[in-house]
């Protein structure tokens, strides 16, 4: 499995030929949107910065709603939370998601904004792959962050939906969470990761800081 950032919360996560997208944004972000094809897209909530569907070609599989779903080999869960914060009330729903792939589970928290609860938690289980926004604002901020990993415990971490060069939403950059979790030095701007079962680190919050593609 090969995952690489397009920023904000992009992601192309690919196995063999298989390729997921989740949350394409749209160019008035100030980001170039992710391009290609696609088999499956996710969309956490109905933001021009997490729904752009047209932008990825091919005929893909939308997934846009909680349930329960299977392609290819590949299931995904949807689990219902908000897209609030104290400072963003009233932004509407958000979808989490948890990907297997290859024996492996990735959580993708979308515009999550409070701390998960037990359900939530329970539905999301053990988890290898953390992508967790820590931008504050209108998701969790990097205090939150960190307890909200502790929540969760993932073997990996990826931080999402931040500050970037171009961005022109206002969030906080990722120096802060950085600082406050501990990053391997060759483990900062990281231009993809590829990840197999057998090679997964045996403890938890082995972090990445990634380089996005849309410069």
């Amino acid at each position: 499995m090969v995952i690489t950032w397009y920023g904000q919360s992009c992601f192309r996560i690919q196995s063999g030929d298989l390729v997921l997208i989740t949350d394409p944004f749209s160019k008035e972000i100030g980001l170039k949107p992710p391009a290609g094809q696609a088999d499956i897209i996710t969309i956490s909530h109905e933001h021009y910065d997490h729904n752009n569907r047209g932008a990825v070609k091919g005929n893909p599989f939308i997934i846009d709603s909680p349930g329960e779903y299977s392609l290819k080999g590949i299931s995904v869960i949807g689990i219902p939370s908000r897209h609030e914060t104290e400072k963003a009330q009233g932004s509407g729903p958000n979808t989490i998601y948890v990907i297997e792939m290859e024996d492996m589970r990735i959580c993708h928290l979308g515009d999550q904004g409070k701390k998960l609860s037990n359900e939530q938690l329970e539905q999301i289980g053990d988890v290898d792959t953390l992508l967790i926004p820590i931008g504050g604002t209108y998701t969790l901020n990097a205090e939150e962050a960190l307890d909200t990993i502790s929540q969760i415990e993932p073997r990996i971490i990826i931080p999402m939906h931040y500050k970037i060069n171009g961005l022109n939403i206002n969030l906080d950059t990722v120096d802060k969470f950085a600082k406050e979790i501990g990053v391997k030095k060759e483990n900062i701007n990281v231009p993809k990761i590829t990840l197999k079962k057998k090679t997964l680190p045996e403890g938890d919050n082995e972090v990445y800081i990634m380089e996005p593609l849309s410069k």
